[in-house]
C-alpha cells in the first residue's frame, strides 16, 4: 500500500514555496489539517458559551423573537465578511494576515501608514489581548455562576474573586500554548466534538427536560417582542444584532495558523466559511431551543442571583444537579475557546515581531528549539491580559468598553484590506478560493454592513444613561487610533522613520544559515540572525 507521506510532502512543499513567494520562510511545523484548522475557528467562537454570554444583549431588545430571527438576519451579512476575507486569506495566506494584505494592496504612497494602523489596531493591545481578557473573563463569570448554582443562588461574588479566577486561567492557557504545534493541533478535534455535542444537548435535551410551565408556545416563541430597556422598538431590534455579532466572531483566527496549515490556500479560507456556516445552523438551533424553554419573565431570568441568564434557565429545565453538569460542560467549552484564542494571538504577536512592528521585536521574533513554537509571545500576550482584566477594579463600564472593542478594532482591522483590494491599484491575484465576479459586490455589503454596525456598538445599554453607564467605547477606539498615529508619526522614533511593513527574511535563506537559527528584525526593521531559543 502507498504511504501518503510523499503526498503530505509535497503538499508542505507546495506551502512553502508559496510562503515563499509572500517573502517568508517556513518555520514553524504544519501540524494542523484542516479539519483542525476548521476546530481553532469553530472552537474561537465557541458557540454556546458565546450565546450565553450575550443574552444580556438580544433578551432585553426584542425578547424571543429578536433571539430567533436576529441571528438569521445578521447571519447572511457575517457570511459576507466571512468570503470577502477568504479570498485575500486564499491569496495570502500568512500569519501576518490584515495587516499583510493592507501593505500588499495598497498605494505605496499610504502602504505604510494603513499597514501601520492595522498592525497597532489588530497586533498590538486591541485584539490578541484584550480578545483573550474578554474569554477568560466571561470564563470566570461562568465559574462564578456554578458556584451559584451549587449553593442554590446564595453566594454573591466580587471583583477580588473574579480577577483571582480570571489569573489562574490565563496562566494555565500560558502554559498550555506554549507545547507542541502538534500536541495543540490534535487538540482541535476534541475542541470541535464537545462544542458540537454541547450545541446538540441544549437543542435535543433541554425541551425534553423542561417542565410545563417553562415551555413557551410557538406564538410566544416564534412572535413576542420584547422591549426591556427603552429604546424605540426598531432600534431596540438592531441592538439586538450585537448577540450575534459577538457570537460569530473570530472566524479570521485560522488566518494566523496559516503557516502551520497543510494547504493553506484552501485550508484556510474554507475554514472561515465553514466556521461562519455551521455556527449559524447550530446557533439558531439553540436560539429556538432556548425561547421555548426559558418562560416568560425575561426580566427574571436578567436579573437572576445566578448572574447568567442562560444558567438560570437550565436551572429551571434541569434542576440543580442537571444544570451544574450541563454548565459545567459550558464552562470547558469557554475554556477552550480561551486556549485557542491564545494561540491564535501568540501567532499574530510573532508576525508582526517578526516585521520589526513592535518594541523589543529581537526579543519576540523567537522559536522556542523545544516545542518549535513562539513561546515568548505566548507569554507576552498572556501577562498583558492578565493587566487588562485590572481595569475590572476601576469600573465595570471601564472593562466592558475595552472588551467591545475586540469588535469594532476587528471590524476596523477587517474594513481596510476589504477596500484597498478595490480602492487602489495592485496586482492582486485570486488564490483558489474566488467569488469572480462577485467579489466586489460581496465586499461591498461587507464593508457597509461592518461600517453600521461599528456606530451601533458606541451605543449606551439605555436611552437614560449616566456618566458611569455610559458606553464609552468610541472614545477608547478613538484613544488608540489617535496614538498609533501620533507614534507612527512621532520625531525621531515614530514608525515613520523606521517601519516599512512586511519585511522579507529569506535572506538568511540566502546566506547558507542552517535550519536551527532564523532571521530577525530589531524594532528599527533591521534584520539580524538569531538563534532559536
Amino acid at each position: 500500500m502507498a504511504s501518503p507521506c510523499p503526498d503530505s510532502h509535497s503538499e508542505h512543499t507546495a506551502d512553502e514555496a508559496i510562503l515563499a513567494r509572500l517573502g517568508y520562510k517556513q518555520e514553524f511545523r504544519r501540524a494542523f489539517t484542516p479539519l483542525e484548522v476548521f476546530g481553532v475557528a469553530f472552537s474561537i467562537v465557541g458557540l454556546l458559551p458565546s450565546i450565553a454570554s450575550v443574552l444580556f444583549n438580544a433578551m432585553p431588545n426584542g425578547g424571543p423573537l429578536a433571539m430567533v430571527w436576529g441571528v438569521n438576519l445578521h447571519i447572511a451579512f457575517i457570511m459576507c465578511i466571512g468570503l470577502a476575507m477568504a479570498e485575500l486569506a486564499s491569496a495570502a495566506p500568512t500569519s501576518g494576515g490584515l495587516y499583510y494584505w493592507t501593505h500588499s494592496l495598497a498605494s505605496p504612497r499610504c502602504r505604510n501608514l494603513l499597514s501601520w494602523i492595522v498592525g497597532c489596531e489588530y497586533e498590538l493591545p486591541l485584539q490578541t489581548r484584550i480578545e483573550l481578557a474578554s474569554v477568560d473573563w466571561a470564563c470566570a463569570i461562568q465559574i462564578t455562576a456554578a458556584v451559584s448554582i451549587v449553593s442554590n443562588q446564595v453566594y454573591v461574588t466580587t471583583n477580588g474573586q473574579i480577577y483571582g479566577i480570571f489569573a489562574g486561567l490565563v496562566l494555565s492557557h500560558a502554559i498550555l500554548v506554549s507545547l507542541g504545534t502538534q500536541i495543540l493541533a490534535r487538540l482541535q478535534r476534541l475542541y470541535i466534538l464537545l462544542n458540537v455535542c454541547l450545541c446538540l444537548i441544549v437543542i435535543i435535551a433541554l425541551p425534553i427536560a423542561t417542565p410545563s410551565e417553562f415551555r413557551n408556545s410557538a406564538s410566544y416563541a416564534l412572535g413576542d417582542f420584547t422591549n426591556l430597556d427603552g429604546w424605540p422598538s426598531g432600534f431596540a431590534f438592531i441592538l439586538s444584532l450585537l448577540a450575534p455579532l459577538w457570537t460569530i466572531g473570530g472566524y479570521d483566527s485560522s488566518v494566523h495558523i496559516s503557516e502551520e496549515a497543510s494547504n493553506a490556500t484552501t485550508a484556510i479560507p474554507w475554514a472561515i466559511v465553514g466556521s461562519i456556516a455551521v455556527s449559524a445552523v447550530l446557533g439558531w438551533g439553540i436560539n429556538v431551543s432556548l425561547a421555548f424553554c426559558m418562560g416568560s419573565d425575561l426580566e427574571g431570568i436578567l436579573n437572576s442571583p445566578i448572574g447568567q441568564p442562560m444558567a438560570q434557565i437550565f436551572y429551571n429545565s434541569f434542576g440543580q444537579k442537571g444544570a451544574l453538569a450541563l454548565w459545567s460542560l459550558v464552562i470547558v467549552a469557554q475554556y477552550m475557546m480561551g486556549s485557542s484564542c491564545l494561540l491564535v494571538g501568540s501567532r499574530q504577536t510573532f508576525a508582526f515581531a517578526r516585521d520589526g512592528g513592535l518594541p523589543f521585536s529581537q526579543y519576540f521574533y523567537r522559536i522556542n528549539r523545544y516545542t518549535r513554537t513562539p513561546v515568548n509571545t505566548v507569554w507576552l500576550d498572556a501577562l498583558l491580559s492578565l493587566s487588562i482584566g485590572l481595569l475590572a477594579f476601576a469600573s465595570t463600564q471601564a472593562i466592558n468598553a475595552m472588551f467591545t472593542l475586540t469588535i469594532t478594532s476587528s471590524y476596523v482591522s477587517y474594513i481596510t484590506p476589504i477596500v484597498t483590494r478595490f480602492a487602489f491599484k495592485n496586482d492582486f491575484k485570486p488564490g483558489p478560493f474566488n467569488l469572480g465576479k462577485l467579489s466586489f459586490p460581496v465586499a461591498a455589503i461587507a464593508v457597509s454592513w461592518m461600517v453600521f454596525m461599528n456606530i451601533i456598538f458606541f451605543f449606551p445599554t439605555t436611552p437614560q444613561t449616566t456618566a458611569q453607564e455610559m458606553n464609552y467605547t468610541v472614545v477608547v477606539l478613538g484613544g488608540f487610533m489617535s496614538l498609533a498615529i501620533c507614534w507612527y508619526y512621532c520625531p525621531v522614533y515614530g514608525g515613520v522613520h523606521w517601519f516599512n511593513g512586511p519585511v522579507s527574511n529569506l535572506v538568511s535563506v540566502d546566506k547558507g544559515q542552517d535550519d536551527e537559527s532564523t532571521s530577525e528584525k530589531t524594532g528599527k526593521g533591521e534584520i539580524v540572525d538569531v538563534l532559536i531559543v
